[in-house]
């Protein structure tokens, strides 16, 4: 995907913006003890994350695997976001795959707790990364 640098500024706080607010229905359903939606949104808020954070790159990967891989390429390897970052995304993955498609229940309400809270650790490393390279975007090119 080829945007302009305002047009990725744009669509990354687009993105960022469904990322907390998937995250606040997270911790509602949360307290609500709702334990399989709050994991779902946990994951999606997180995804959303990601992707704000890719598409500053011009990466748009909209499959789960695939986000996992370009974060990976283009932000752990070269020393950008720690590794946790990837061993806790595809925890969430997990999670939110077996509440959304397994048979049996697989979490309780400490992994939905605990989902929550990885997702807003991984939305704040990755925002705060991501407004770190909004700043170098918007600078001015010198001749």
């Amino acid at each position: 995907m080829i945007l302009e640098p305002k047009d990725k500024i744009t669509l990354s706080n687009i993105r960022m913006d469904k990322a907390h607010e998937f995250f606040a229905e997270a911790r509602a359903n949360l307290e609500k003890d709702r334990i399989k939606t709050a994991v779902n949104r946990s994951y999606y808020s997180a995804f959303n994350a990601v992707r704000a954070l890719l598409i500053l790159e011009g990466i748009n990967h909209e499959s789960h695997d695939g986000a996992v891989t370009m974060l990976s390429l283009r932000f752990v390897k070269p020393g950008l976001l720690p590794v946790y970052i990837i061993k806790k995304f595809k925890v969430l993955l997990s999670q939110r795959t077996d509440v959304d498609y397994g048979d049996f229940e697989t979490v309780d309400a400490a992994d939905s707790a605990d989902a929550v809270k990885t997702a807003g650790d991984i939305i704040e490393t990755i925002d705060n990364l991501r407004v770190s390279l909004i700043k170098d975007i918007s600078k001015p090119s010198t001749p």
